[in-house]
């Protein structure tokens, strides 16, 4: 370890045990549960119940993660958790996080990106351990959709979910470790994906409830155009960057979003030998946990091979685009 490269040390993951089947949600809304695996590939999604938020599900999944890193928590040099559902306005998940862990010597922040939100803190943490060799993040992705979710919303009563998902970064051999980002504004297109109060500009009243802001509003059309025409050239600058063909990466660590939509996301990037990793057949949208999960469940099936190069893509609300690429290192932690 001449250089200073870094890469993923261990990951962890923590979904709660509710269990919402399409049955349910198939009776709810009057439609048919081969109507909902059809358009979306979800079987079922997991809600928190009673006092669980994100910091509960994400110190879940630090602990795993820290665990699996062999790093103990006064070793994290910066935690930093992306939510857009954050247990309230003021901590932040992440100090809740670092209490809860021991992480004592940690900087903490959050981010709040939408579903792209955990591809922009490994970027972060990655600048950050440059300017430090020898330092260690654990970075989060925590969300409890299911508390923005309008339950009569069919759009996203559908696919929205809860859970947590870690990565513990730290120095790896020369030439493995995290390469290259590109990370993407559209602001312009804020408006697809919008909880409208909660906020000083609409702050919670009579008013606000009755009229249902606090939910999550979607514009799903809206949504599928923007991943669809925004993804696919982020992710050939970055490889472009790096001067590496498509058709070298070996796998597609995507968000959750929709399982219709990520087949057809992978085509258009020119992904053809790319496996495509899913999580969502059994644990739904949980936002920015979403990529942090599917991660987390791939390493720990073995998916990954020494040297295999791997493509992390987040893409929602901000909007935003994320997109990382990994190449993996046969010592992380598995």
């Amino acid at each position: 370890m001449s250089g200073n490269a870094i890469g993923l040390l261990g990951t962890g993951s923590h979904v709660p045990e509710g269990e919402v089947t399409n049955t349910e949600i198939a009776e709810r809304f009057d439609v048919t549960e081969e109507w909902i695996e059809r358009k979306t590939r979800i079987l079922s999604r997991r809600h928190v119940a009673g006092a669980e938020t994100p910091s509960t599900l994400a110190t879940r999944a630090a602990r795993d993660a820290l665990e699996r890193a062999g790093l103990p928590a006064d070793r994290v040099d910066y935690l930093i958790v992306a939510t857009s559902t954050g247990d309230s306005p003021m901590p932040p998940v992440s100090c809740r996080v670092q209490a809860a862990v021991g992480a004592h010597r940690a900087a903490c922040f959050d981010i709040n990106i939408g579903c792209s939100g955990f591809v922009y803190g490994l970027a972060t943490a990655h600048a950050l351990l440059a300017a430090r060799p020898g330092a260690h993040a654990l970075v989060l992705g925590a969300e409890a959709w299911s508390r923005f979710t309008d339950p009569l919303d069919r759009s996203t009563a559908v696919l929205l979910a809860d859970g947590s998902g870690a990565a513990v970064l730290g120095p790896v051999p020369d030439g493995y470790g995290l390469l290259e980002f590109d990370l993407v504004g559209h602001g312009d297109k804020a408006d697809l994906l919008v909880v409208e109060a909660g906020g000083s500009a609409r702050p919670a009243s009579h008013e606000t409830v009755a009229a249902r802001q606090h939910f999550l509003r979607m514009n799903g059309r809206g949504v599928t155009e923007f991943v669809l025409g925004k993804v696919p050239p982020s992710v050939k600058e970055l490889l472009g960057r790096v001067g590496v063909p498509p058709q070298e990466i070996a796998h597609l660590v995507p968000h959750q979003a929709n399982g219709a939509l990520l087949g057809r996301l992978a085509d258009d990037m020119g992904l053809e030998n790319a496996h495509i990793h899913t999580t969502l057949e059994h644990f739904g949208n949980s936002g920015a946990a979403s990529l942090a999960v599917t991660l987390d469940h791939a390493v720990r099936a073995g998916a990954f091979g020494d040297g295999d190069l791997v493509l992390l893509s987040g893409f929602g609300g901000g909007m935003a685009v994320g997109n990382g690429l990994l190449r993996w290192h046969e010592g992380a932690a598995s």
